[in-house]
């Protein structure tokens, strides 16, 4: 099961979700608003590690991939997701670099990206409070019963046409829903979150 390159930075800028103050009655908040949550968020988050079920219906097939598996995170610049068999892979991002393992395969990848596309920088620029919103991105937020969501649209739209992040009220990340251009769709619904952990570099072998 793959993801654009795209998909998985926004994944990963998607795991600092993770402690947002609990929403009161429905209500649409501002795009400023929504993204500061992300911010504040993160602020308390060093570490953090979940159980996944990821669901991918890809455009040109009728039936749904779906995997189980494990997603760690650990500041400032790393982000690893295991899937277990039938569809096992491994993707590690360390800052700008993705290497990606399919086990039963053999099959290594490694992608360099950009600097300005790195882990490092996301988590330097989001330090301060959200006062604008970022060029290039389209953002919607509202408040709905025991949930906040937020709706991040990139405007060039290179590879993902949409990404929506779910949390529940205790500030834990429930959902990410990732539409892509290319109309492949992937739901990643996240359980057992644990923050702070501890994390070490072996939390980050992906062989």
């Amino acid at each position: 099961m793959k993801i654009s390159r795209l998909a998985r930075i926004l994944l990963a800028l998607a795991v600092m979700a993770l402690a947002v103050p609990a929403p009161g009655q429905a209500a649409r908040i501002s795009p400023r608003e929504g993204l500061e949550l992300l911010r504040s968020a993160f602020a308390g988050v060093n570490d953090f590690t979940a159980e996944i079920t990821q669901e991918k219906q890809i455009a040109l097939m009728k039936k749904k991939l779906v995997a189980n598996g494990i997603v760690r995170f650990r500041k400032p610049d790393s982000f690893m997701m295991e899937l277990n068999p039938p569809h096992a892979s491994r993707v590690l991002l360390r800052d700008n670099v993705i290497s990606t393992l399919l086990p039963a395969d053999g099959v290594r990848q490694k992608i360099v990206l950009p600097p300005d596309e790195g882990l490092a920088r996301w988590f330097a620029l989001m330090e301060n409070p959200v006062t604008s919103l970022p060029d290039g991105v389209a953002v919607q937020a509202e408040r709905n019963g025991d949930a906040v969501t937020i709706s991040i649209a990139p405007s060039q739209g290179r590879g993902v046409k949409n990404l929506q992040v779910i949390l529940a009220t205790d500030g834990k990340l429930r959902r990410v829903i990732i539409e892509e251009q290319n109309r492949d769709r992937t739901v990643i619904s996240f359980r057992n979150v644990r923050r702070n952990v501890g994390l070490t570099d072996r939390d980050f072998r992906i062989e």
